[in-house]
Order: structure tokens, then sequence, then C-alpha cells
């Protein structure tokens, strides 16, 4: 299929580990599916094994025409598809396809969550472990905003990126 007759890309959320099992029957049903994965060490008490894990986890993406949905959602392990306003959102081709060409190349990359300028987000390590405050700015440093809204005062500080969280 060409991509300008493909279906869009949707956001299937799965139940917990159940990320490989919609794919497979995704998969077997015919459907364009895409389980982005990362390698992690996984230890039992005998012994260690390298498991590919879901990059993102409780989610598989899969192409489909939307009004033909009712075949996806009755694979086992599958919750809804991601939707808004009670209709099903599609994921733009350009998303998919970084995400696809990042996990097929040999550069090293991790999960991290997606945190915007002007989010409430909580400092996870540091000597600020535990504030929230509001990001005012992200990259190598962030700006973080700690406001007394009150008598309307704030302080700013600066944190790394890698050390807060949305709130």
């Amino acid at each position: 299929m060409s991509s300008e007759t493909a279906f869009p890309w949707y956001a299937i959320w799965t139940r917990s580990r159940h990320e490989h099992v919609v794919r497979d029957q995704l998969a077997r049903k015919g459907y364009e599916a895409f389980l982005p994965t990362i390698p992690r060490w996984s230890r039992w008490k005998d012994r260690k094994k390298k498991i590919d894990w879901p990059l993102f986890p409780g989610y598989c993406f899969a192409r489909f025409e939307a009004r033909e949905r009712l075949p996806i959602l009755k694979c086992v392990g599958v919750v809804s598809i991601v939707s808004f306003d009670g209709e099903i959102a599609p994921i733009p081709d350009f998303e998919i396809e970084g995400i696809r060409k990042l996990v097929t190349s040999e550069l090293q990359f991790d999960p991290c969550p997606l945190i915007r300028e002007g989010m409430m987000v909580e400092v996870t390590h540091g000597p600020l472990k535990g504030v929230v405050g509001r990001l005012m700015r992200k990259g190598a440093h962030a700006r973080l905003i700690l406001a007394v809204d009150l008598i309307g005062q704030a302080v700013s500080v600066e944190v790394d990126a890698a050390d807060v969280k949305a709130y």
C-alpha cells in the first residue's frame, strides 16, 4: 500500500504487559502493527536475560481504517484506541516514522516524559527533590519557577532537565 493510500496510524492502549500479544494478533489479522522496543536486562533469581521492553509501556500502534475498528478492539489485551472527544485520534506518519528510524538505528536512546514549558513539574533528584514548580525553559538546563501565588511573588532556579518529571 503506498503512503498516499495508507490508512493513518492509531495508538492502541493495551493491558499491562500485553503489548507484544496485541502486536502479534494485529499482524496475524493483516494489519500493519508497530511496537517500538528497547533492550533491557531482566533479572530473575537464577539468571539474567536481555529482553525487548516496549518503549512506550501500555501502547502499540497500527494502521487501519477508522470505521473498521471492531476487529482491533476484539484483540485480547486491547483496552481501547486512544481518542479525544469520542473520536479515535490519528497519529501523523512522521511521528511513527521518526520512532521507527530511531529504534532501528545504532544510537543509544532512553524513553523520557514529554515535558513542555509552562507545565507543572516535580524535581526527582538532587537537593530540591520533591519540590514542585513551573517549567519555564527546557534544554540542557531547566528554569524552575517556584511561586507563592497568594502574594504574587516567585523565585526561579536552574535545575538539570533530566531531574524533573511532569507533576
